[in-house]
């Protein structure tokens, strides 16, 4: 009898979660606002303009999110690495889009859904110039400065396991305080995703005195999350992301997606930008949110360049996050 109420009450708690993570959509539509998890601070990512605006690669597609439901307000929740995915769990947020890697453990174990991967990453090595260190491998001893509730830490103890090398963590909550550890003087090398150490090396006192090592220790897709038990929702969000990416392969800007919504002569994007079939009505959203979008955050390309991108102070290059046209990664479904 035990047993049997103890699996009973395991199935009604499932049944409760289902029901309440579903009609997501609806629910941000009704409140006119969507909820946001995302960094405290990580320039090029999601960091406060002078402004006091939340700007960013992943703010960017929290607003492609807004736009395409048509919500003017996104309600942004600053969130510390071991803070992120409970705060999702728990319905805190709607949207988790946190520099934040696909794993297996992630997908079936924590009641969560990846959508689209947003940025192929991997981990690497942030260390100082007049060390003279230009692998990895010569770091026995190091200290390590990294941030915890992340990937970080297993990929780096599995990287020097691997290597039969020894180090000394120097571990945080919070990825600021990771970097002024480091920028102190207190760590060796400072390691997270290779864009974080971009952003990261950005604020330091001197960042041309750090050089990020050659070694790609891990794979690390990153985008956003949302909690299973709602595919409408990984539905709109996932589309609302592809259609960024296939929006830059046509040819579709922020600056002429009107004109290419009323002359465009493909099929495929009179269909992706809402004149021709009904997609978008299937989806739940109406036809003209695939307009909104573009015109929001314009496409993949665009929002990769202008935070990201070799004019930005990260200095990031696109790499495997170039369209699968130009020998890079990023593709899109068929809209169809």
């Amino acid at each position: 009898m035990g047993l049997f109420r103890t699996t009973l009450i395991g199935m009604l708690i499932l049944a409760m979660a289902s029901v309440a993570s579903a009609g997501t959509l609806q629910d941000v539509q009704k409140d006119g606002f969507l909820k946001c998890g995302t960094h405290i601070e990580n320039p090029g990512f999601s960091a406060l303009d002078s402004n006091g605006e939340r700007v960013g690669f992943d703010v960017d597609f929290m607003r492609a999110v807004a736009a395409a439901v048509d919500v003017k307000e996104i309600k942004f929740t600053p969130l510390t690495s071991k803070e992120r995915l409970p705060a999702l769990q728990s319905g805190e947020i709607d949207l988790l889009a946190r520099t934040t890697t696909h794993t297996m453990s992630r997908d079936v174990k924590l009641g969560l859904d990846f959508t689209v991967t947003t940025l192929y990453d991997g981990q690497g090595m942030l260390v100082r110039k007049s060390l003279g260190i230009t692998s990895a491998k010569e770091l026995d001893g190091a200290t390590i400065a990294l941030q915890t509730g992340s990937t970080t830490e297993l990929n780096i103890s599995d990287y020097f396991r691997n290597n039969g090398i020894s180090f000394t963590p120097v571990v945080f909550e919070k990825q600021a305080d990771v970097r002024k550890a480091y920028d102190a003087g207190r760590a060796d090398v400072h390691t997270t995703d290779i864009s974080g150490l971009a952003a990261q090396r950005s604020l330091m006192e001197n960042p041309d005195d750090h050089i990020i090592l050659s070694e790609v220790i891990s794979k690390e897709p990153l985008g956003p999350y949302v909690r299973q038990g709602d595919d409408q929702w990984a539905d709109v969000v996932r589309w609302t992301i592809w259609l960024t990416i296939a929006a830059e392969e046509k040819g579709v800007t922020q600056a002429n997606v009107e004109e290419m919504f009323a002359n465009s002569k493909d099929p495929e994007v009179q269909r992706m930008l809402g004149k021709t079939g009904s997609l978008w009505a299937d989806l739940g959203l109406d036809q003209g949110a695939p307009v909104r979008v573009i015109k929001k955050v314009g496409n993949y390309g665009e929002i990769f360049d202008r935070n990201l991108g070799p004019n930005t102070p990260l200095r990031m290059e696109r790499g495997l996050n170039a369209l699968w046209t130009n020998g890079g990664l990023m593709y899109a479904p068929p809209f169809r």
